[in-house]
């Protein structure tokens, strides 16, 4: 499992970048291993997240704005859905992961 957040590093939006940089700081602070993905940069990408966002997700005007967060091919959701699922400590869910996520045990 990869988490893959997909991000506008040339955005305009303050907003949108702040946004990034909450999902960003987030699971780097619980150490959850994720890639990041410049939609700017790579065009291909950029179409593989628009394709597979689902219908029902997509807004009803223009591009789904970063970020889009994805366990491996499975969109789980935008910026807002992350957010909510933080406030309401679901984040592993959200994310598709397992509950209990495994820990390195010290030796003693």
């Amino acid at each position: 499992m990869v988490i893959r957040i997909f991000v506008a590093s040339s955005s305009g939006s303050l907003a949108i970048k702040k946004r990034q940089q909450d999902v960003v700081r987030f699971l780097e602070a619980n150490k959850i291993s994720f890639e990041e993905i410049d939609i700017t940069m790579l065009e291909d990408q950029r179409m593989w997240m628009y394709k597979h966002i689902p219908k029902e997700s997509l807004p009803t005007q223009g591009n789904p704005l970063p970020p889009q967060i994805f366990n491996d091919d499975q969109y789980c959701g935008d910026y807002d859905a992350f957010f909510e699922s933080k406030e309401n400590n679901t984040v592993n869910s959200f994310l598709r992961l397992n509950a209990h996520l495994p820990v390195k045990v010290a030796e003693s």
